[in-house]
């Protein structure tokens, strides 16, 4: 299968991030919850992930124009269209709950760990990117590329389990869980994924 329709796919993305908000809506999980606060657990989650996610699905995008390789131009891509989907989603809750899309709180906070989640130069959450390392992977190309991506996309995948982790351990809006509880799944499913391909690579993901 070839990687193509990247536009096009986007443009799905909404779409069908539109359907799933009006899921949410509907769904209502029959448990007669009002909308969470602005400090809940599920307000900092759908904010921190939809920050968390931007950088996946730009990471994507970068290696999609840096390598010609179609296993990962197709695992980018399938990030990149999930990550986009699920990040719409988000977005969309806050909105419905009425709830900012930033907070004054640090990134984390949700979790217990306030200023311990941000790093150095740019890297906001676990996980995330450096702008070093973001701009070293636009500068890379072929498979240096497709070697610094695997790398970076692995670890982004980390940082993201344990979020979603948490908000499996902490939210109580149901469909936010169900969200949250299959990120845990498809992410570790992929972590395997890049693993294998580092391999190929004659690479390792990083310890």
């Amino acid at each position: 299968m070839k990687v193509t329709g990247w536009i096009t796919g986007a443009a799905a993305t909404v779409l069908v991030a539109a359907g799933a908000i009006t899921y949410a809506v509907a769904d209502g999980d029959g448990s007669g919850l009002k909308a969470p606060s602005a400090d809940s657990a599920d307000a900092g989650f759908a904010r921190d992930m939809a920050v968390h996610h931007q950088q996946a699905v730009e990471m994507s995008y970068i290696v999609r124009d840096r390598t010609k390789d179609e296993a990962v131009r197709r695992l980018a891509y399938d990030i990149a269209q999930t990550q986009a989907n699920q990040r719409g989603m988000m977005l969309g809750w806050l909105d419905l709950w009425e709830l900012p899309k930033v907070s004054a709180e640090e990134p984390m906070a949700w979790m217990g760990m306030g200023d311990m989640a941000s790093g150095e130069d740019g890297a906001l959450m676990p996980g995330m990117a450096t702008n070093a390392e973001m701009k070293s992977l636009g500068e890379a190309s072929g498979k240096a590329a497709e070697i610094r991506y695997l790398q970076l996309m692995y670890t982004h995948h980390v940082g993201g389990v344990h979020m979603a982790g948490g908000c499996v351990r902490k939210c109580e809006v149901g469909v936010e869980k169900r969200l949250a509880q299959g990120m845990v799944r498809a992410q570790e499913s992929e972590m395997k994924l890049i693993t294998d391909l580092l391999k190929e690579r004659g690479a390792k993901p990083p310890q």
